[in-house]
């Protein structure tokens, strides 16, 4: 199995993507979403928490989709620096499960060690992980040796964002890595970061 992983600065193009995995034949159980939701974004509000964990909250798909697989399962949680998500798959659930049982300076491990930990570079998993504290979504497969290239295909297709030359324009803003200490984006700041990448 391979893992390979894509970041959106919008949340219907991480949705497409999930679909067209879906459609290619990758299990729903082997593709996870996670998705900034600062300011309620999607109508979730108390549809479901992170203790419940993700992958919880049928409605909260309804909400955000309408359609099926693993966008039916999405949940909502809170990620340390990154604030409200609507998540869904095994990698949300790992990243909620260590941010639940970890202490304030040890949840770092979250969201970035779950990443490490399926085969996403720790230098992209900084970006994903910083992409989505500015309001994108993050989709992460697993995938057999032979549907790869058609994944990573279908995950750069429309407005995937190129993790290096995202790693670039933050570092000329004075970023280094992703803080989980750091204040999760306002409504604002992150209507102001679409702003910046929108094409």
């Amino acid at each position: 199995m391979k893992t390979v992983s894509g970041l959106f600065d919008d949340y219907s193009d991480a949705r497409a993507a999930v679909s067209a995995l879906e459609d290619r034949g990758v299990p729903s159980d082997d593709i996870s979403i996670v998705s900034n939701n600062v300011g309620d974004r999607y109508g979730t509000a108390n549809e479901s928490n992170a203790a419940e964990g993700a992958g919880t909250g049928a409605g909260v798909g309804a909400a955000v989709g309408g359609i099926g697989g693993l966008l039916t399962g999405l949940g909502v949680m809170a990620i340390p620096g990154v604030g409200p998500v609507v998540a869904a798959g095994w990698l949300a659930a790992t990243a909620a499960g260590a941010a639940a049982g970890a202490v304030a300076g040890g949840a770092a491990g979250g969201i970035i060690g779950a990443m490490t930990d399926s085969g996403v570079p720790e230098e992209h998993a900084h970006v994903y992980a910083e992409g989505v504290r500015r309001g994108g979504a993050v989709v992460t497969a697993r995938v057999d040796d032979a549907l790869q290239a058609d994944a990573e295909a279908i995950l750069r297709r429309g407005s995937w964002v190129d993790p290096v030359q995202r790693r670039a324009s933050y570092s000329e803003q004075g970023w280094r890595r992703f803080d989980p200490t750091l204040a999760p984006y306002t409504p604002d700041e992150v209507e102001q970061e679409r702003r910046r990448y929108r094409r």
